[in-house]
């Protein structure tokens, strides 16, 4: 006997969704995101504010548009490595899908360089050009941080070729970095590492022979290229090979073409098969008679290149934060017109424990982040309390938003479920791009290491002590609390100088996390404002709890009203 299933089955296909008829989502992630706004129009002049606004919605619509379907493409179908033509001839080209071009497109035409470099722009923006450039740069990697690697070198390039080259090279390159024409446009690189020492520069082998002037031959292997296609490529080499360590270490610039027009000898041996970051290229290259530039003084390289490591580790720190936002706000939306057990999922207590958890790690990565941009800018016009303090926040702050923002993204992706781990969402590709950040520009060891160097050998743990003081006289609900702590971190820091090298080591770690913590709770503070309070006093409950957690008690969740305050984010 037969079933007529269209008659007896009385299926409620109306009902089989995966969100509620309700369902939006931004459409611009510019005027979505209020912490960024009220952040950008708070310290940005009304000029810079006018000026990048409509840069700002540009790159806001792209981001939340067609940003995402190039972003996936581009991660889908990676570089791809041409060794030879059809003749038989070593070309080593590496070809892109359309979508990473489209990509690189969008990011010129929002000017995240131009208004940093371009000279009237330089000049007429100069004591805010990083706060307007990483605008662009955060809205642009909240879409796609694969190319954010190529973008942080080409920036990076800038800064080396302006700070050390002659007037003819820069009055020659530059304008191929600040151009609003991306046919035009020169991306950079910096071929740093080498197998013998991975981050232990100090062991490089690669060896620079004297050509003429102010070239030289280079030979040897770098193991790590990010940007392998680069235009302009900033090298480490050794001229003296008698010079052990990062004494002994030269920097040139090796640029792809020849004055002649003939391509500068250099083999790429082959792509790295990454776990993300997949739109880019990174590669092993063997230098075989590479025509580089020596730049600054002879022996003067590693000096010069943690200029250029400075501004990258900054980067790392932005892509992480944008990276983990994006995540945050897809879980985010998703439960807000998820229907779950008789209610929207956002209503559910432990939904919003969760969230509230995420959201506050979001604020306070948000102000950290923004406070180094602003230190970069402060010491780069020669305010030396700023110097000094940069020198220790920057390592800090690139691995407390990496790390943390792994964390983010893991958990915005469960509170997803199944749907999160989809390729189809751009989940798992924010999952993978951002698993990167903790290891590049300094894994977590060697920024612990670092911070112990920069609390010995600068003043800027004694400028963040000063700054954490002055933030605690301006609240009285925090303030005598934030001094007690740091008081604690004040005395701890002169007792761990007394300890064997081992000890000081395995003790750095915690230390520096209580120090972050207290500075971000610092930081919360000095912007809290009668608008930025509805996410910054949820955030300050949940960082002083986790610094001090109390006993086993009864927890009293956010409203959903008071969630939704928290992330901040309206679509």
């Amino acid at each position: 006997m037969k079933t007529n299933i269209a008659t007896n089955t009385q299926y409620p296909q109306e009902k089989n969704n995966v969100l509620n008829k309700n369902f939006r989502a931004s459409t611009n992630f510019f005027h979505s995101d209020k912490i960024f706004g009220n952040y950008f129009k708070k310290n940005s002049s009304p000029n810079g504010f006018a000026y990048m606004v409509d840069k700002l919605d540009f790159i806001g619509r792209e981001a939340a548009g067609k940003m995402n379907e190039l972003s996936l493409l581009a991660d889908k179908f990676g570089p791809e490595l041409v060794k030879r033509n059809s003749f038989g001839e070593t070309i080593n080209e590496i070809r892109f899908h359309p979508s990473y071009w489209d990509l690189m497109k969008i990011a010129v035409k929002s000017e995240m360089f131009r208004v940093k470099w371009e000279p009237s722009l330089r000049e007429k923006f100069n004591n805010e050009k990083q706060l307007l450039g990483f605008a662009s740069g955060y809205i642009y990697g909240l879409s796609e941080c694969g190319q954010f690697c190529p973008l942080c070198m080409t920036d990076g390039v800038a800064r080396l070729i302006d700070l050390f080259c002659d007037d003819e090279d820069k009055a020659r390159l530059l304008p191929h970095i600040f151009t609003d024409n991306a046919e035009e446009l020169y991306s950079g690189a910096m071929f740093l590492t080498e197998k013998t020492g991975g981050s232990d520069v100090g062991a490089n082998l690669v060896v620079a022979t004297h050509k003429e002037g102010k070239n030289y031959f280079l030979n040897g292997e770098k193991w790590f290229c990010s940007n392998a296609n680069a235009d302009l490529i900033f090298a480490l080499a050794r001229t003296d090979s008698s010079i052990k360590g990062t004494k002994g270490l030269s920097i040139f610039l090796i640029e792809k073409n020849l004055s002649s027009g003939e391509q500068n000898p250099m083999d790429v041996i082959r792509l790295k098969d990454k776990l993300g970051v997949r739109s880019m290229a990174s590669a092993e290259c063997m230098l075989t008679n590479t025509v580089g530039k020596l730049v600054g003084n002879e022996f003067d390289g590693f000096k010069v290149m943690m200029q250029m490591v400075t501004l990258s580790r900054l980067y790392n720190s932005i892509a992480a934060l944008a990276c983990s936002r994006r995540a945050l706000i897809e879980a985010y939306q998703f439960l807000c017109f998820r229907d779950t057990f008789g209610k929207t999922a956002i209503e559910h207590a432990l939904i919003r424990t969760k969230l509230t958890e995420l959201g506050s790690l979001h604020v306070a990565n948000f102000y950290l982040v923004w406070r180094t941009v602003k230190s970069l800018e402060l010491a780069d016009a020669g305010d030396e309390r700023e110097t000094q303090l940069l020198r220790l926040i920057n390592p800090m702050t690139k691995k407390w938003s990496a790390e943390t923002g792994v964390y983010i993204n893991r958990e915005s992706m469960e509170l997803m479920g199944g749907l999160g781990y989809i390729e189809d969402t751009v989940m798992p590709k924010l999952m993978r791009d951002i698993m990167v950040l903790p290891i590049w520009e300094g894994s977590g060891n060697i920024i612990v290491l670092d911070m112990l160097r920069a609390m010995s050998k600068s003043k800027g743990f004694e400028v963040l002590c000063d700054e954490v003081n002055k933030s605690a006289d301006k609240s009285t609900a925090y303030g005598k609390w934030v001094k007690e702590e740091l008081d604690k971190l004040i005395l701890f820091s002169k007792k761990i100088k007394t300890f064997t090298s081992d000890k000081m080591e395995a003790s750095a770690k915690p230390f520096f996390e209580k120090l972050t913590s207290l500075y971000q709770i610092s930081l919360l503070i000095d912007d809290l404002n009668e608008e930025s309070k509805a996410w910054v006093l949820p955030a300050l409950n949940y960082l002083k709890e986790k610094y001090s957690p109390s006993e086993l008690a009864g927890v009293i969740p956010l409203s959903t009203d008071e969630v939704k305050g928290l992330i901040a984010w309206e679509f």
